[in-house]
């Protein structure tokens, strides 16, 4: 009978969430949709989402030993999560998983996980449509 293996080490381990931070936050400093919503020096928000998808996805605890209980929502409520928003971050963090993709099911696991964390992101209503009313 074999072991579970997680995610985590299916990926290959903090190097493998590592590179994909880093090629996530190249692409937000690029955007002009995300990049306001970071401070200046990215490098403490990289650390954390490190911390945070090598916890979540079956590794060690520092995120949690560190920062306490995610709160998600909470974390991002100051900011202005429309469809737009969440498009914009799902597109970077697709883009970057898929430069340096995990083998599979990983990849499609981490997949459906950050499209169902981008949608649950979602804080403000997208603004109503501009123009004539249609009948």
């Amino acid at each position: 009978m074999g072991e579970q293996v997680t995610v985590y080490e299916a990926a290959g381990g903090t190097p493998f969430f590592a590179g994909l931070v880093e090629r996530f936050y190249a692409r937000v400093a690029e955007d002009e949709l995300l990049r306001p919503m970071y401070p200046n020096d990215l490098s403490g928000a990289k650390e954390r989402l490190t911390l945070f998808l090598v916890q979540y996805w079956g590794g060690p605890t520092a995120y949690s030993d560190q920062r306490g209980h995610p709160r998600l929502r909470m974390r991002h409520n100051p900011f202005v999560v429309d469809t737009a928003a969440r498009d914009a971050w799902l597109r970077a963090m697709l883009d970057a998983l898929e430069e340096v993709p995990p083998p599979e099911p990983v990849r499609s696991t981490m997949i459906e996980y950050f499209v169902r964390s981008a949608d649950f992101m979602r804080n403000t209503p997208d603004p109503e449509p501009t123009g004539q009313p249609s009948l």
